[in-house]
């Protein structure tokens, strides 16, 4: 992922304007450390911090048209590039980019071109024949974006808050799939599937027809021409993820460049701390022949990590800040071996409801809108984390669940099929569970395959967590928690855990407007607060942990020993949700 930041119509040409466009654009050099580029056309500045992945060698941004009238500042990929430079045939491209599409599509098309794009993108054009832009960002919002407003009448767009949060009077998350136009000033949705009205489908469940395509958005995700590998982490998703990708690979533009051994990464605590995931991902990468990297860290590790986890992931919700921990720790140390781009397995849990408390669905009606409710809220939770843990270090991560045209498929099955039926011998996501038992060609062993959902910030180890409570515990006093709802009125804290995250948040970002972007709510298993009704017990025991879901988990909680909390106090309302990905240090085997 790269780094966008674009200043558009602030009033002022001078150098010391250019001067501190480039000193923010600086704050996004992790996100691309590759090379920098700004453009500057009267009071319009479009800057650019590359990770390259596509082209290297020329690919360097902004990107021009032919005559350089249209001007384009991108973070994205655009897997469908090379069939789309065959529908502009009068058009010369300047560089190999797959992002260099986007200027020449808007010279056929105008503005609305933007759902010919298969891939995830965040992106400003310029164009300066009429000084006009637009901006625009990825159907689920795999990419990070922010928009912000300054009193001299500027629009600000940012890959990431610290690059506008100083310098706006107001700003917000940039909604995915959605279109900024300055001709209309406002905002238009671009991306409007059948599921999004969270209708409830009928289409008969097909294992082929899911199973396909998956391994379709899979293989389109191949496109790299710089070392990459797997995270595995030993659960459904991510081992899916990697299978295929072994299964595929030898095929492939990336196996002539790089060869056909994958490479695979997982991370949890010291083994005498125990680790769910270290033992499965083991189990997982010698069944499919991986070069495996094992990643240990301590919780005093992750503990020392959490002022820089809140600073790149710019959150304080808590649920994401278990998870990024460990995938930010890892993040790093992938980077330290040469690769730039992973696959991740993020987002089946909210397409075919993994979460545990999926379990006490009332009926398929709910448990549809649920993971409608859920994908919408992605781009806040799992997709924030796995975009901004890994960019911190300058990595990629590719996230196959969520292709459009996959979603569109698994969206579209009658979710009578999808709900959890012990009796009926279902577990969560069955669908995708059968749709890859294959006993001809197996993908998985059979446990794996029917491995109980383990979110990332409990399968690293569940001192993880532990730790991190009794950490808060210790840095919270009584005193504190009870003025919390007068310390911070929005999404008050209603834990020791939440209120420490929150202190160190606002430190960075001390603005009403950065409070804004981060949701709330009550969560239980990482739901969203709708779906808490859905069991009464669940009240008393508010906590995003898997092992929140008492009754489902394997390890659950005590029933005895609620998590004690205060009532908060929500001003937006915004869905809940989370699990996690990857992380860190100390030791590695290959």
């Amino acid at each position: 992922m790269c780094g966008i930041l674009a200043v558009l119509g602030c009033s002022d040409d001078s150098q010391a304007k250019r001067t501190r466009v480039l000193e923010l654009s600086r704050r996004l050099k992790h996100r691309g450390p590759d090379w920098s580029g700004l453009y500057q056309h009267g009071d319009c500045f479009l800057s650019h911090q590359r990770l390259a992945i596509i082209d290297p060698a020329s690919g360097d941004q902004p990107l021009y048209n032919e005559n350089k009238s249209i001007v384009v500042t991108v973070n994205g990929e655009i897997y469908n590039h090379e069939e789309l430079r065959k529908s502009l045939p009068g058009h010369k491209f300047r560089t190999g980019s797959d992002c260099d599409v986007i200027g020449h599509l808007y010279e056929e098309h105008g503005e609305n071109f933007v759902d010919m794009l298969d891939g995830v993108f965040s992106f400003v054009l310029y164009d300066t024949r009429d000084k006009s832009f637009i901006v625009a960002r990825d159907a689920i919002g795999v990419t990070s974006l922010y928009i912000g407003w300054g009193l001299d009448g500027s629009v600000w767009i940012s890959s990431e808050l610290k690059g506008l949060n100083d310098d706006c009077e107001h700003f917000t998350c940039f909604p995915p799939g959605h279109l900024y136009s300055s001709k209309t000033g406002g905002f238009r949705r671009w991306y409007n599937p059948l599921w999004f009205s969270e209708a409830i489908p009928s289409t008969p469940y097909d294992p082929l027809v899911l199973r396909h395509a998956f391994e379709k958005s899979v293989i389109k995700r191949l496109m790299t021409d710089v070392p990459f590998g797997v995270l595995l982490s030993g659960g459904l998703d991510s081992s899916l993820v990697a299978s295929i990708t072994a299964r595929y690979l030898a095929g492939t533009k990336a196996a002539k460049q790089w060869g056909t051994k994958l490479h695979s990464f997982c991370v949890g605590l010291e083994a005498s701390l125990g680790s769910p995931d270290l033992k499965a991902a083991k189990e997982v990468a010698d069944y499919l022949g991986t070069v495996h990297h094992e990643f240990h860290f301590t919780v005093q590790d992750g503990i020392d990590a959490i002022d820089d986890v809140i600073y790149h992931i710019e959150s304080y919700d808590v649920t994401t800040i278990r998870a990024s921990t460990p995938m930010f720790l890892m993040s790093r140390k992938i980077k330290s071996l040469g690769v730039k781009m992973v696959m991740s397995g993020e987002g089946a849990d909210e397409i075919f409801g993994g979460y545990l408390y999926f379990h006490k669905a009332p009926n398929k009606e709910e448990f549809h809108r649920e993971t409608c409710r859920k994908i919408k809220a992605l781009h806040q939770y799992d997709c924030l984390r796995a975009n901004k843990a890994t960019s911190a270090w300058g990595l990629e991560a590719r996230v196959p669940f969520l292709d459009k045209e996959f979603i569109n498929v698994a969206m579209s099955i009658d979710p009578e099929s999808k709900m959890i039926k012990k009796d009926h011998g279902r577990i969560e996501k069955w669908v995708l569970r059968m749709a890859f038992d294959d006993e001809e060609r197996p993908y998985l062993p059979k446990h794996i395959l029917y491995r109980q959902k383990e979110q990332f910030s409990d399968g690293v180890g569940y001192s993880w967590i532990d730790g991190l409570k009794a950490h808060a515990e210790q840095h919270v006093t009584n005193k504190m928690m009870q003025n919390a709802p007068h310390i911070f009125p929005h999404n008050t804290p209603t834990t020791k855990e939440g209120y420490y995250y929150r202190m160190i948040f606002e430190r960075f970002f001390p603005q009403n407007s950065a409070t804004l972007t981060v949701p709330g709510g009550p969560t239980v298993a990482c739901s969203t607060a709708k779906a808490v009704e859905w069991d009464a017990a669940w009240a008393n025991n508010l906590d995003p942990s898997g092992r929140a879901a008492l009754g489902v988990h394997n390890v659950a909680y005590d029933k005895q020993a609620p998590v004690k909390h205060i009532p908060a106090k929500v001003m937006n309302g915004v869905p809940r949700m989370m699990e996690a990905a990857s992380a860190r240090e100390v030791v590695i085997r290959s």
